[in-house]
């Protein structure tokens, strides 16, 4: 269980709060779905989930070891002119992984995001959707007991969506807890048994996928998120 308490956040010479007293429990083993508008505080509590920003004030407790969580940030975050073998191999070793043991996390690692018959080519040469599972292996490299992916499939083709969703599902399956953000509806409800709907900062909605939808009288995710952050366009 991973529980978030009055949770607030604001940047160096920023005048407004990232996060503004959240609160918010993600059970063990679940598939928890992150919403929100940009600006809404989406990749701060990411961050700050995985450890990449420290807590100012509030809480926020789980009992996993640093080295067992992962953030696969929506940014790319591997070295282009290297190849999809020679980034899972400096990366694993930046988290001291080394010989056999290392050799093992690559090829789990390659199979899952099925890039092996990719493993020599160059970075930049990859398509987008190659670039994005290249993110996610990285991320698997330390087999994660919690996984946080922000926006992991931003700008690929329908293929290579299909095939990340389908990887995350089998993760998730094998035990792993993950947080997955992203602007798609669809993705969401295909994907995530709880759900949290995230606004200026603050916490809107936060339950179960279908109960949230029931209790609010609404078939579809997109009409439930569109109710409670309303349809003005954000910057």
């Amino acid at each position: 269980m991973l529980t978030i308490t009055d949770l607030s956040f604001q940047y160096p010479r920023s005048q407004s709060l990232a996060l503004q007293g959240l609160s918010l429990s993600i059970p063990t083993g679940s598939l928890f779905g992150l919403l929100g508008p940009n600006g809404s505080g989406k990749t701060t509590l990411i961050s700050l989930m995985a450890g990449v920003l420290k807590v100012q004030k509030g809480s926020l407790v789980h009992s996993l070891p640093q080295t067992r969580l992962s953030l696969v940030p929506q940014e790319y975050a591997f070295y282009p002119r290297l190849s999809l073998q020679e980034n899972l191999d400096f990366f694993g070793a930046v988290q001291g992984l080394g010989g056999r043991e290392l050799s093992t996390r690559i090829v789990e690692a390659l199979q899952t995001t099925g890039l092996e018959s990719a493993a020599r080519t160059r970075a930049e040469h990859c398509s987008g959707g190659m670039k994005r599972r290249l993110n996610i292996a990285i991320g698997l490299l330390n087999r994660p007991q919690l996984l946080f992916l922000d926006e992991p499939t931003v700008g690929i083709d329908p293929q290579s969506r299909h095939f990340i969703l389908q990887s995350i599902r089998a993760i998730n399956a094998q035990g792993c807890t993950v947080v997955y953000s992203s602007h798609y509806m669809e993705e969401i409800e295909m994907l995530c048994d709880r759900i949290a709907v995230l606004d200026r900062g603050q916490l809107l909605l936060e339950g179960g996928l279908e109960d949230l939808l029931a209790a609010r009288g609404r078939g579809k995710l997109e009409e439930l998120f569109l109710s409670v952050t309303h349809t003005g366009l954000r910057d």
